[in-house]
């Protein structure tokens, strides 16, 4: 039968379809005629670029990158203050100094109406404010169980607070003072100290404590708590100064200091 005058056709058994043969180790065949539509340019007109630059700059981020106000006044601060100590501001050596001096007063100024005011405010009203509270006529035995209970529980400011009453109470139910309604922590203090000369430095102390928890804010410690405990105990045992030394260093105190009210002492001891 001659070549190329007849054909033999077969049928191919169904399966998949066949892949283009390559050869091993070669890459397959790129098309690169396709293109995404997302990688097409968009060259938007002017109005509507706009529009997309104030929307990209009005995203969070960006608004929180901005300087605050107090950012923007201290560069300005320190650039001007950069112009005078260079001299481009026109200015002579000593009118720089003057107003360098003006600046730092200034902000000490304004640091002690922050700072110190509001604090010497509390502590005015600490030293004006009475021991004890309005109807509290606790025992000394159940101020001492208090003071006991708040420092196991972990509350010491609590606990510096009963355990200081409690000394005052114990010294009143001794009859060597008698605490009035306006007396003061550092009132009683000075008081005490005629009664017993040695423990002056504790007691302050103690009444340091015990307006600070109070009055000032300030947390209390298990040391303190601790120390109250102990002058509270060491002040139990001690025997107080002679009746002749009381009378006289209570002629002397007379008066009240420091706006504090003055404690009534007895004359004779327990």
């Amino acid at each position: 039968m001659p070549a190329g005058r007849w054909a033999i056709r077969t049928r191919r058994p169904p399966g998949p379809p066949l892949r283009p043969w390559r050869r091993p180790g070669r890459p397959a065949p790129r098309c690169d005629g396709v293109i995404a539509v997302a990688d097409i340019p968009v060259e938007p007109d002017a109005p509507e670029a706009r529009r997309w630059v104030l929307e990209e700059l009005s995203r969070p981020e960006y608004r929180e990158a901005e300087p605050t106000w107090f950012d923007r006044l201290a560069v300005a601060v320190r650039d001007w203050l950069a112009d005078l100590l260079s001299g481009s501001g026109g200015l002579s050596g000593d009118v720089v100094l003057a107003l360098v001096v003006v600046l730092v007063i200034a902000a000490v100024v304004v640091g002690l109406l922050v700072f110190g005011v509001p604090r010497l405010r509390r502590r005015r009203r600490a030293s004006a404010t009475p021991l004890f509270d309005d109807g509290d006529t606790r025992t000394l035995a159940e101020l001492r169980r208090a003071a006991d209970a708040a420092a196991a529980a972990g509350r010491y400011d609590l606990a510096v607070e009963e355990r200081f009453r409690a000394i005052v109470r114990a010294l009143a139910d001794r009859e060597l003072l008698r605490p009035s309604p306006g007396t003061t922590a550092h009132g009683f203090a000075r008081s005490a100290t005629t009664a017993f000369p040695t423990f002056s430095d504790r007691l302050a102390d103690a009444a340091d404590a015990f307006d600070a928890v109070r009055y000032l804010g300030r947390a209390g410690t298990a040391d303190e708590a601790s120390r109250l405990a102990s002058l509270d105990r060491d002040l139990g045992a001690a025997a107080p100064a002679t009746p002749a030394g009381l009378a006289g260093l209570a002629r002397e105190a007379a008066g009240p200091a420091d706006g504090d009210t003055a404690v009534e002492r007895t004359g004779a001891p327990a």
